[in-house]
């Protein structure tokens, strides 16, 4: 199978915009400037993902304001990121929280952009100080997909032992190996695109990522299966899309609050706080999930052991109007049963150890 002429295709930027460079290292991909109003500035990372979820954006505030319309009413400020430049070693290894987001908080802070759209599972559980993030896009399928090199292999049971895995979660590498642990999971880090041309040129066997970004980039058509939450649960907030803005900004907050969906705040706020509770370092594989059934909230949280030998799980049920309560008791549940013992080793154990692999 031949993901990489489907990445190009999508990686082809509209013809109407234009780059040029800005402030903090952005570039801006801007239409001509309509001089009589103030443009509201977008910050991005510059990945194929990030532009289409800023394009979603863009278009949802087109819908529901008309002086938004017209041209050069919204200027999309792309930027990279740490984690996007460093690709040679693993998220842990670079520091874990804040990789994706420290320099559109800066551009933010700066004035550089008016609102800056993120995937919510990069965005760390405290914001920084004179910031918000009232606002989550209604929420994509929050699943994993699996993508096989091999067209006889339909699903991660089918990979023979010693198979290698491209992935760069420890919460996925931790549920794999918990399956078999024979499998030899590697750092796999770039774009969806990048990863995508490794596994077609054969670097790894198979790997995993979350179904939301095909689907915003049209390429679902890649995945060989969608994983159910008993086989593969998800991160915590992720399919998720957030919007921030300055907390005194009222014209962006006025723009942000129109599009927030709060049925998909509900379960991120919940996610996030049993995230929160959790502590969680960047060694420690985190999943959870939340979402409303027949009016309840049902949520499902693990914390694991990198090797997937120990995971510690938690279900929880009730009012939607309870949901960071929900998450946090979740959390601290699960803290109290896996003990200080466990987080300590989490805390002690060298990227080597947790990884046990290169980055492929």
């Amino acid at each position: 199978m031949k993901f990489v002429q489907t990445a190009i295709l999508f990686a082809t930027l509209p013809a109407t915009l234009a780059f040029a460079p800005g402030a903090f290292g952005t570039e801006r991909l801007t239409t001509a400037l309509n001089a009589e109003g103030q443009p509201l500035r977008i910050g991005t990372r510059g990945s194929p993902l990030a532009l289409a979820q800023a394009y979603e954006t863009r278009k949802r505030l087109q819908e529901n304001f008309p002086e938004l319309r017209e041209e050069g009413m919204i200027e999309i400020c792309v930027m990279k990121t740490q984690g996007d430049m460093i690709l040679d070693k693993s998220l842990m290894e670079l520091g874990g929280k804040g990789l994706f987001t420290k320099e559109l908080d800066t551009a933010l802070l700066g004035d550089e952009v008016d609102i800056c759209v993120h995937s919510m599972k990069d965005v760390p559980t405290w914001l920084p100080d004179g910031t918000v993030l009232p606002c989550n896009l209604p929420r994509e399928t929050t699943n994993d997909a699996f993508i096989s090199g091999d067209e006889n292999i339909k699903c991660i049971a089918d990979l023979p032992d010693n198979a290698v895995i491209g992935t760069a979660s420890l919460r996925r590498q931790s549920q794999l190996l918990a399956q078999n642990p024979t499998f030899k999971c590697v750092n796999f880090r770039g774009n969806v695109q990048t990863r995508l041309r490794k596994l077609d040129d054969g670097v790894v066997d198979a790997t995993l990522l979350a179904i939301a970004g095909l689907k915003r980039m049209s390429m679902d058509g890649c995945a060989t299966a969608v994983l159910d939450w008993d086989e593969m649960l998800p991160a915590v907030a992720q399919g998720a899309i957030g919007i921030q803005c300055r907390s005194d900004d009222e014209r962006s907050l006025k723009y942000i609050d129109a599009l927030n969906h709060p049925e998909t705040k509900t379960c991120v706020d919940c996610e996030r706080a049993f995230l929160e509770a959790l502590d969680g370092n960047c060694k420690t594989p985190i999943a959870g999930q939340a979402r409303i059934i027949d009016g309840e909230l049902v949520f499902r949280g693990m914390i694991a052991m990198p090797d997937g030998t120990s995971q510690y799980k938690t279900e929880k049920t009730g009012k939607p109007e309870d949901a960071v309560k929900i998450g946090r008791e979740a959390g601290e549940e699960l803290k109290a049963e896996a003990g200080e013992k466990f987080f300590q080793m989490m805390v002690e154990m060298s990227p080597q150890q947790v990884l046990g692999q290169i980055t492929k």
